[in-house]
């Protein structure tokens, strides 16, 4: 059971690591693939599923390395993976499916929207960002595996990166009004009043 448990930890490592890596192909090239006339996840998701064939390869002769070996973790393990899926259910509060995955972005029928900052937007400005990173803490503590670590330690790097550019994006489209919200909320760590 353990090994299956590992196995399925890091698989989901690789995944959710190439989140970032996606959304830096998507997000500061809207326009190109808003000018495509087919719809570009045609081409997005096999160099998506590429990416997670090549970290795949790339860990893959690690994934069985642990820094330590504890079924304790899984304890709090599963506290971070229940944290990540209730901070996806608020994050779809007034967001659809199609805004979560990215889609008005790249269509070319692009339709106006508005800032939402009610909700738990309130607390963090990227709560999606926020519960894949619960996600892979839990797999990472839970298995204690040495690539799922590395590749936690490279979503956040990337994760960073995404962010900034998802915030300059925010900022040029909704302008004075995301750079007040910017000032009040948090990026991703929500701020603990006691």
């Amino acid at each position: 059971m353990l090994t299956l448990l590992r196995t399925v930890a890091w698989i989901a490592c690789v995944v959710y690591s190439t989140i970032p890596a996606f959304w830096l192909l998507i997000h500061p090239r809207a326009e190109f693939w808003r000018s495509r006339r087919r719809s570009p996840y045609r081409i997005l998701l096999p160099i998506w599923i590429a990416m997670w064939a090549t970290v795949g390869a790339i860990t893959a002769p690690w994934r069985g390395l642990a820094l330590y070996e504890n079924s304790w973790t899984w304890i709090p393990a599963a506290s971070l993976f229940c944290a990540g899926l209730i901070l996806y259910k608020l994050s779809h509060s007034d967001f659809s499916l199609s805004q979560l995955s990215g889609l008005p972005e790249i269509r070319h029928t692009h339709s106006h929207q508005r800032l939402v900052t009610t909700g738990i937007r309130a607390r963090v400005r990227h709560p999606v960002y926020l519960g894949h990173l619960c996600e892979m803490l839990a797999w990472s503590v839970g298995a204690g595996l040495a690539a799922c670590w590395a590749l936690t330690a490279f979503a956040i790097m990337t994760g960073a990166v995404m962010i900034h550019q998802e915030d300059v994006e925010l900022e040029t489209r909704f302008g004075e009004e995301y750079r007040q919200y910017r000032s009040r909320v948090p990026a991703v760590l929500p701020r603990i009043r006691i």
